[in-house]
């Protein structure tokens, strides 16, 4: 059950509104913590807290920043002997949320903008021998096409943030992990036309050239398709207090029950009842659940 990242390590701190500000607009807000982040990070610990032996890829800074960034990784047991340490800051997010539960992410790439496709050279032995490998939006396009060529698994690409890839880059993942605001905009980057209803935007991702997708529907759960068909994955019904690091959740436990043999519909069943015990909590990494926890039902 092995499953290796290639991502970023972020430290995220975090801010509480009543609501979001407009532009323009200055509002108090109250918390101010800090803790682990990173879409790389995050994803890494769900996928070793679903099971799954986990390696992580990816780069910190020289700061003491980085300590926060590593922490609650080495005690859900990723190994972390392969993230460099660089001169510079520690990769940092500001995550705002307000009293609805809903957050917005504004990222700043510190160490992680120095992974380089040379980098990833140095990693192709790692990345060659794993079953599963997973990418995100939160590396530079040469680093994330290098990860998808150094795969000889299967690749996982969760195109979040979205960035510009080759299309054919795209066409390799197997799955493709987007919402759909990610779903849009990767479907134009692979000449797809313009749409919006989610059953259609997963059937023209797969009339693009993509071997399976998972399409994620927040509280309404996913839509998982590949050559077995087109099936939507529900998720349980909970109370959202904070959504942060969910999506992340989902991806992590995804690519665990993958590495384990599980299929596409099966691991997004399980994926979905992960996620949704994350949001219960407030936090990324620091909501997500122990091994042995009892997850929401359906």
């Amino acid at each position: 059950m092995s499953v290796v990242v290639a991502g970023s390590l972020n430290v995220d701190l975090h801010l509480h509104l009543d609501r979001h500000p407009h532009p323009g607009e200055t509002l108090l807000a109250s918390g101010g913590t800090l803790s682990p982040g990173g879409k790389g990070a995050n994803q890494a610990c769900a996928a070793a807290l679903a099971g799954a032996t986990v390696t992580l890829l990816g780069a910190v800074g020289d700061d003491d920043a980085s300590q926060t960034a590593l922490s609650l990784l080495r005690g859900a047991g990723v190994d972390l002997s392969h993230v460099a340490r660089v001169p510079g800051p520690t990769g940092l997010a500001v995550v705002s949320v307000d009293a609805r539960g809903e957050n917005t992410v504004v990222v700043v790439p510190g160490a992680n903008a120095e992974v380089t496709a040379e980098t990833v050279a140095g990693w192709a032995p790692i990345l060659a021998a794993a079953p599963i490998v997973v990418s995100q939006g939160e590396l530079s396009r040469a680093a994330t096409e290098a990860v998808a060529h150094a795969a000889t698994g299967r690749w996982l690409l969760n195109l979040a943030p979205v960035i510009d890839l080759d299309p054919d880059v795209i066409r390799r993942a197997d799955p493709l992990v987007v919402n759909e605001h990610e779903a849009q905009a990767a479907l134009s980057q692979l000449g797809g036309p313009a749409v919006d209803e989610p059953e259609v935007l997963v059937a023209e991702l797969r009339r693009a050239g993509l071997a399976s997708v998972v399409l994620t529907l927040g509280a309404a759960g996913a839509i998982v398709a590949d050559g077995a068909g087109t099936e939507h994955v529900p998720s349980p019904t909970v109370h959202a207090v904070d959504t942060v690091g969910a999506g992340d959740a989902f991806t992590g436990a995804l690519a665990a029950r993958l590495a384990e043999g599980s299929t596409l519909v099966e691991a997004a069943r399980y994926a979905a009842r992960f996620a949704a015990h994350t949001v219960q909590f407030e936090g990324a990494q620091t909501s997500y659940p122990a091994p042995g926890t009892e997850l929401p039902q359906v």
